[in-house]
């Protein structure tokens, strides 16, 4: 088996780990105005080296930041963008095997035209970058569809946008030009993270969009275009990949349901090199929408919770890995964790050593099944 220079890797991540508890205790400090913004920049930057050395001696070949300058995955970097605000907070009711989380993160609410006013992660990724002794910085930020799907037509300024076409396309200018600004400085590993094709495969989820007015049948294709406009002037070496994620807060979910219904738009009509694919449970489904999977595309089987303590056999996950492979070559497969350890502050109910634990097992299992990482 060929070893992969190019990313995705054989053992990769999807991003997000642990907060340390020092990192949180400097984020409440500097909340309560003890500390300033850069004296919590400089714990955050030194927290950043602590977690890269930690990727690199595990043996990963993509390296992130840890997600560690922010508080959610998306919200962070959306409001950034002009025109978008954040306002109150929409209810979901997570689950885990225990019983019900409730959680009302932040709703996003486009108030004006939205408009790249200023370069968002370019310091952060710079400083990622110099940190890297050794593998390729990769930079995840949240899918341009995470401007519509939760809040719909409501959430959108009919002054500013009476008509959606120019909402999708100011979207996709204003992460064409931040992508760029990331390209121009050597950025060459792109993640966008995406909860709305994949909460497209629940019904429940479903529905809510049809009570919103969209058709959850067209979103996948509406989404898709998106998101090819939004990548489409990365440079040619530029790899990007989506991660579908079905929730990920306190070690519970939102939504269930494989990926049958959004399988045909996900893997042949959306412009990605690669796909990070939620299988670590009976939640999203068996692998047989796999089988739209086109030669040029690679999917990293997400086979390893992130959401609990319990570390996973590598006979039970090559088993897997073989199941994969009946439906899409074995040089195209690939294999990770199946979220983040921490896509909010907030962290899963899972231990640092097993986070440690849990890398490990990939790494070690993509060098038996594929013979490289």
């Amino acid at each position: 088996m060929s070893q992969r220079t190019i990313p995705p890797f054989r053992a990769d991540h999807v991003g997000s780990f642990l907060r340390p508890k020092g990192l949180l205790d400097a984020r409440e400090q500097q909340r309560q105005g003890k500390i300033s913004r850069q004296q919590l920049r400089q714990v955050e930057d030194r927290a950043i080296r602590d977690i890269v050395k930690l990727q690199e001696s595990l043996g990963l070949k993509g390296i992130t930041d840890g997600e560690f300058r922010r508080t959610y995955f998306h919200i962070d970097f959306l409001e950034q963008l002009e025109g978008v605000e954040t306002k109150g907070g929409i209810a979901v009711s997570f689950k885990t095997a225990a019983g019900n989380v409730d959680f009302a993160p932040p709703v996003m609410q486009i108030t004006g035209k939205i408009r790249h006013a200023k370069q968002i992660q370019l310091e952060d990724f710079k400083f990622l970058r110099s940190t890297i002794t050794k593998g390729i910085p990769k930079v995840t930020i949240p899918s341009p569809t995470m401007l519509h799907f939760r809040g719909g037509r409501g959430a959108i300024s009919k002054e500013a946008y009476p008509d959606l076409d120019a909402f999708y396309e100011d979207v996709a200018a204003a992460y064409r030009d931040e992508l760029k600004s990331l390209a121009d400085a050597g950025c060459r590993y792109l993640q966008l993270d995406d909860t709305n094709l994949a909460y497209l495969c629940d019904e429940k989820m479903r529905e809510g969009a049809r009570a919103r007015g969209d058709d959850p049948n067209e979103l996948p294709r509406r989404y898709a275009k998106l998101i090819n406009a939004a990548i489409k002037d990365r440079p040619a070496d530029m790899r990007v990949c989506v991660h579908l994620c079905r929730g990920n807060f306190k070690s519970a979910w939102a939504a269930t349901g494989g990926y049958e219904p959004v399988a045909e738009s996900l893997f042949n009509e959306l412009a990605v090199d690669g796909y990070f694919l939620e299988y670590d449970d009976a939640r999203s489904g068996d692998f047989s929408p796999l089988r739209h999977v086109p030669k040029n595309k690679i999917v990293v089987l997400g086979l390893v919770s992130t959401k609990l303590q319990s570390l996973e056999s590598k006979d039970e996950l090559k088993r897997k890995i073989d199941a994969a492979a009946k439906l899409v070559p074995l040089e195209q497969l690939c294999l990770s964790p199946q979220c983040g350890f921490s896509s909010t502050v907030h962290g899963n109910d899972i231990a640092v050593e097993a986070q440690a634990a849990k890398i490990r097992l990939v790494v070690e299992t993509a060098q038996e099944v594929w013979g490289s990482v």
